[in-house]
């Protein structure tokens, strides 16, 4: 393949990845809605119709989106225009780079030659997406401070606090995963645990880390600041780092949570949930190439689901309570599971 194809086929994957996190990220917002409906014993939306058709409420994040993109851009007085403006552009672009890094399939044979599923390639991968999903933080932090408020600053003080000690906890989780993989390519992560442990059991990372898998989802939910770790945003209270924020970039702020969710989800399925591949199954050719972007994607919808039950589960902690799980439980722990890993790998290794 000449260099102008490879490099139109990586912006065709990497259209594909962003448009595949736009879309979840609307489904998920009327997917929250009617979940918390049934956990909840009501109806939820279903006020918003088209020729008398409600259609389950789906025609609500029609009218969401209409309403959001018609209402006045306002910028507080105090504020700082290029930077109240630039925040929340910051914080979603690098949520959907992150998407864009995740392997959604594995390599391919069609036409007599090798087609790569993963949108941006990198033999150190898992670094880089956690790399910029930390970046993430500095659009929550511009945010705040832009305002012009106290009340969004102290939003944005919260976000940093609690974003920058979880980002801490996910690299220590993931330590012991790396290890056993050998790799921080997320492709070769996934081809690793395509191997059967006893000739029946998928090498999948849940059944290797069970606690690393525990302590990720945690740090990895507090990480996207929705509940229980919505202390940052405030929904019920006046504190909120995007508090000033109204119409297309309040909507943007709220589209981030969601992609940082997808985020979250597509990592857990790559390095726990054995990623594109489906166990006792071998996938070749292009029909194989659409099953493991269909494995990838509904592995991360159930992760997604898990996400959400916990959400409508949990009551919200308070701020104190938020760091002290994440730097005297999350942490050690975490520490301690990759200790332990290591010692497990090396006696395996010298028996």
């Amino acid at each position: 393949m000449t260099l102008l194809g490879q490099a139109l086929w990586i912006l065709v994957k990497v259209a594909f990845a962003v448009g595949f996190g736009m879309n979840i990220a609307a489904l998920l917002a009327w997917l929250e809605r009617k979940q918390s409906a049934v956990t909840q014993d009501r109806i939820g939306a279903n006020r918003a119709a088209i020729f008398g058709i409600a259609a389950w409420g789906l025609f609500n994040q029609i009218a969401d989106a209409v309403k959001a993109l018609t209402k006045e851009d306002w910028v507080p007085p105090n504020g700082l225009q290029p930077w109240h403006f630039l925040a929340p552009a910051v914080s979603m672009g690098f949520a959907a780079f992150c998407i864009s890094a995740l392997p959604f399939g594995g390599v391919v044979e069609v036409g007599g030659r090798l087609w790569s599923l993963q949108p941006i390639e990198s033999n150190v991968g898992l670094p880089l997406i956690l790399c910029f999903l930390s970046l993430g933080v500095h659009g929550v932090v511009m945010a705040g401070y832009a305002s012009g408020s106290n009340y969004a600053l102290l939003g944005g003080l919260r976000g940093a606090a609690q974003m920058i000690s979880y980002e801490v906890c996910l690299a220590v989780t993931l330590a012991g995963c790396a290890f056993i993989y050998g790799t921080l390519d997320l492709q070769q992560a996934v081809i690793w645990q395509g191997h059967l442990l006893g000739g029946w059991l998928p090498a999948w990372g849940i059944f290797l880390q069970p606690l690393a898998f525990i302590l990720f989802l945690t740090a990895g939910t507090a990480v996207t600041k929705r509940v229980p770790f919505d202390v940052p945003e405030g929904e019920s209270e006046i504190v909120g780092y995007f508090i000033e924020y109204s119409g297309a970039k309040f909507l943007m702020f709220l589209i981030t949570d969601f992609l940082e969710s997808i985020v979250v989800a597509g990592l857990i399925t790559t390095l726990f949930l054995g990623g594109w591949q489906v166990p006792w199954v071998t996938l070749t050719g292009w029909v194989g190439g659409l099953i493991m972007v269909a494995a990838f994607s509904f592995k991360v919808m159930l992760v997604l689901l898990l996400m959400m039950q916990l959400r409508w589960t949990l009551p919200r902690f308070r701020f104190d309570q938020v760091l002290d799980l994440g730097w005297k439980n999350v942490l050690p722990l975490s520490m301690l599971n990759f200790i332990v890993t290591v010692w497990g790998v090396l006696l395996w290794r010298a028996r």
